[in-house]
């Protein structure tokens, strides 16, 4: 009898895995037919790819615009040897510093920028490559530092929390009085232009970068009727919640809501439809053609419209519901941070966390539709979900042991619940039973 050829795992699956979804080496074998004849490597002909894309840390730009090929070369030695240099210069020309506070706040920003050099450096790319895969992996670094920050705010109460707060702001430290909207409710023309201020626009502005992460009108409107509702339940414990019923349902709804979730939709549409062609910056003739080249750089490559189909199956319900919660503690959740820390709406701590889960949110809404819709090829889930859903995590958990706040919305958790036994329980159950009470048939000689 002719030997049996040995069955090797293929990694036919491994090629067609993007570079935001890695596989390891013990995974690829979990994932190879366990029967079966091996099939031919490669495909048409060619030679299979058998390279890991986390060993090979490049970006797939470079294969479409050769134009400014120079900034997607590796310069991972010159880096290291300009930020050497820098840390050294520092170091030794800050003697006008006094010793003690400023120099261990020097230090600390150091060792901060160390780690973002690193983070630019070394961490895998994401799903966008524009304006360089570089920026991304920064804004990962940065959600990764705010992170470590939130374990370490953790372990400590909150008086000592204030104090931190005081090393990193010395205009910090003083307690703030609570202020309501719900002073005077009466709906007069005087008392809604009075209600009109940067917060407005905020709230627009807000509204324009959800629309640019979910892609969903129909998503954004229940997030946006959510929040107010969250913000009814929530007003006995911060009094910056309490506002009048028309300022929660025509300024904010109505107005600024909407208006920021038309233009990002709109925005979202304008990229969708967008014919993508890019010419190379040598190839641009003119200063008009090169400086619109320059300024396109900033633009997405390309654009994928969201359906996230919340009612197809149980998988896409879980997931719309928990990106649900996530933007509800997202958006929670600095009010509460900046009420315990004393801080302003406007002070640039509060600003820049905003800011920031802004950018951390772009590729992960693209990582988690990708990680749902397309598990063939996001075999799991991505490094800007994974790390922004333990950041809002930790978050919680801070508010939660500093205010002893316990978010009780029984009435919409048990409809969350029961939806899902109605629509996918019930049916998937009645299935069952007639596949298992089913009689046999007699057969008759």
């Amino acid at each position: 009898m002719p030997a049996k050829e040995e069955k090797s795992p293929t990694s036919e699956d491994e090629a067609d895995l993007s570079p935001t979804s890695p596989v390891d080496e013990s995974d690829a074998g979990a994932l190879s037919a366990p029967e079966g004849p091996e099939p031919a490597p490669g495909l048409n002909g060619n030679p299979a790819d058998r390279t890991e894309p986390y060993t090979r840390i490049e970006p797939f730009q470079e294969k479409q615009d050769t134009s400014v090929e120079f900034f997607f070369k590796p310069v991972t030695l010159t880096a290291l040897a300009v930020a050497l240099a820098a840390l050294g210069y520092v170091a030794t020309t800050q003697d006008v510093l006094e010793e003690g506070r400023d120099k261990r706040r020097v230090g600390t920003y150091a060792a901060i920028a160390g780690f973002l050099v690193f983070s630019m450096i070394q961490f895998r790319d994401g799903p966008f490559v524009r304006p360089h895969p570089a920026f991304w992996r920064i804004v990962l670094g940065v959600n990764l530092l705010y992170e470590l920050a939130l374990v370490f705010l953790l372990f400590q109460d909150l008086n000592s929390a204030r104090a931190m707060m005081v090393y990193l702001d010395p205009n910090l430290g003083r307690p703030l009085p609570e202020k309501s909207y719900a002073e005077n409710c009466a709906f007069t023309p005087h008392n809604i232009w009075d209600a009109i201020d940067i917060f407005c626009l905020a709230h627009a502005l807000g509204w324009f970068g959800k629309a640019l992460i979910l892609r969903d009108y129909w998503f954004c409107w229940i997030l946006s009727i959510a929040f107010e509702l969250a913000e009814y339940s929530l007003q006995h414990q911060l009094a910056n919640f309490a506002e009048c019923w028309w300022d929660h349902w025509l300024l904010d709804v109505l107005i600024c809501n909407w208006l920021g979730t038309y233009l990002g939709m709109k925005a979202c549409q304008y990229f969708e439809v967008k014919h993508y062609t890019w010419r190379g910056f040598r190839q641009s003739r003119g200063i008009r053609s090169k400086t619109k080249r320059v300024f396109t750089q900033f633009s997405p490559h390309d654009f994928t419209a969201f359906h996230w189909h919340g009612t197809a199956d149980l998988l896409h319900y879980v997931t719309v519901v928990m990106l649900l919660a996530v933007f509800l503690a997202a958006e929670l959740n600095p009010f509460y941070l900046k009420s315990l820390l004393w801080m302003e709406p406007e002070h640039p701590f509060v600003i820049a966390r905003l800011a920031g889960v802004f950018l951390c949110a772009l590729p992960a809404g693209r990582e988690l539709y990708q990680y749902i819709n397309d598990p063939r090829r996001a075999v799991r889930m991505g490094q800007h979900v994974w790390l922004l859903l333990a950041t809002m995590g930790t978050e919680l958990l801070v508010i939660v042991k500093w205010s002893k706040v316990r978010y009780a919305w029984s009435a919409g958790a048990a409809l969350l619940v029961l939806y899902p036994i109605g629509r996918f329980g019930v049916p998937s159950a009645r299935r069952y039973l007639r596949r298992h009470t089913r009689r046999p048939r007699i057969k008759t000689q």
